[in-house]
């Protein structure tokens, strides 16, 4: 009987894949791109855009493979890269905009609890309707598990703002499940 290990040490295949080896390279893209894309389109509303951006990262990876230290998760490493090109993307294509400095006290008005039964596919959906500045901070803070302070450093914008974007995104995120809970069950 065969055991299989659970968790992989990738330090050979990275390694192999620092010095050129192109089997060990496609075995690291074949391994994480399925994950990365999701990343990806996390943040980026087209699906070719997505898979651009995301081959775009990995050719970065594969670039700075030696500079990967072995400190921490191989997966995370390349997950950042994922952000990073993802959020670069959407300011070259200045579609990350702001729309207030207007610090949310209480950010606790909306309800966390949304009674609702919704594919991942529609979820993404009402998510990629957001702006692009609430979604990539939403998405940052609720999927990537960033705080305030990070993503205020990453977007180059104040902790408040971060917050404000947050509060906005959920308000409309909330409205929206509503509607489509309304329209879908009828109103009450």
């Amino acid at each position: 009987m065969k055991i299989i290990s659970l968790h992989k040490n990738y330090s050979k295949l990275i390694d192999k894949a620092s010095k050129g080896d192109r089997r060990a390279q496609r075995q690291l893209f074949e391994m994480f791109s399925p994950k990365m894309l999701g990343v990806c389109r996390q943040y980026l509303k087209n699906n070719d855009l997505a898979e651009e951006v995301m081959l775009s990262g990995f050719l970065k990876m594969f670039t700075h493979l030696k500079d990967f230290k072995d400190e921490g998760s191989f997966e995370g490493w390349i997950r950042r890269i994922m952000v990073n090109e993802s959020i670069s993307q959407l300011r070259k294509d200045k579609s990350l905009k702001f729309v207030s400095d207007a610090v949310i006290e209480n950010t606790t008005e909306y309800s966390t609890h949304i009674e609702t039964e919704l594919e991942a596919a529609e979820i993404q959906k009402l998510i990629d309707s957001l702006p692009d500045g609430y979604k990539t901070v939403f998405v940052l803070y609720v999927v990537e598990g960033y705080k305030h302070s990070e993503i205020s450093e990453l977007l180059q914008i104040s902790e408040s703002t971060s917050k404000s974007q947050l509060f906005k995104a959920r308000k409309m995120l909330q409205n929206k499940l509503n509607k489509q809970n309304t329209i879908s069950y009828g109103a009450l």
